[in-house]
C-alpha cells in the first residue's frame, strides 16, 4: 500500500519508528516530516500529509503529535480527509469500516511503540464496507465539507 506519514516535533520518534516497519512490511512510504525533535507547528505537518493524500500518492496515512488532538483538528480542516484520532484497535478498524477513515491519528504521549504498531496495522488491515447505511452517511459528510467550501456571497 502507498501511505503517507507525517508528526510535529512530539511525534518525530514513533513516526521514525512506524515508518521504518512500514518499509519492512513492503509499504511505499512518503514521510512529510519532520525531520527531527525541534519544536515545530502540526499543522504544517497535518497539511502537507493531506495534500499528498489529495493528489492521490498515497491511499492513506498515519499523523502523530504529542496528544493526536490538535493533529486531528488540523487534518479534518483538508477537504477530502477523514482523520480519527484512535488510541484502540477497535476504534481504529471501525473508522475504516463505517466511517471511510483514511488518516489513522495518533498521540505519541499518550501511547506506547507497540500499541501504535497494532493500531497501524489494524487501521491498514480495514477496508470500508460501503454498506448502504455507511456510504448514506459518508456521502452526507461529504456533501457538509462541500457546502463549506462553497465562496460566501457576503465576501463580495
Amino acid at each position: 500500500m502507498r501511505l503517507v506519514v507525517g508528526s510535529d516535533h512530539a511525534g518525530f520518534l514513533l513516526k521514525e519508528l512506524l515508518a521504518d516497519d512500514l518499509r519492512r512490511s513492503g509499504h511505499s512510504v512518503v514521510d512529510v516530516g519532520t525531520e527531527s525533535e525541534d519544536p515545530v507547528d502540526y499543522p504544517d505537518y497535518a497539511e502537507a500529509l493531506g495534500k499528498v493524500l489529495r493528489e492521490r500518492r498515497a491511499e492513506r496515512g498515519v499523523l502523530i503529535c504529542g496528544s493526536g488532538v490538535g493533529a486531528s483538528v488540523a487534518a479534518n480542516k483538508v477537504p477530502g480527509i477523514r482523520a480519527g484520532l484512535c488510541h484502540d484497535t477497535y476504534s481504529a478498524r471501525q473508522g475504516v469500516e463505517h466511517d471511510d477513515m483514511n488518516v489513522l491519528v495518533l498521540g505519541a504521549r499518550v501511547i506506547g511503540a507497540e500499541l501504535a504498531r497494532e493500531l497501524v496495522n489494524v487501521f491498514l488491515a480495514a477496508q470500508y464496507s460501503a454498506e448502504e447505511r455507511h456510504q448514506r452517511r459518508v456521502d452526507k459528510i461529504k456533501a457538509l465539507e462541500k457546502r463549506y467550501l462553497k465562496p460566501s456571497r457576503e465576501r463580495s
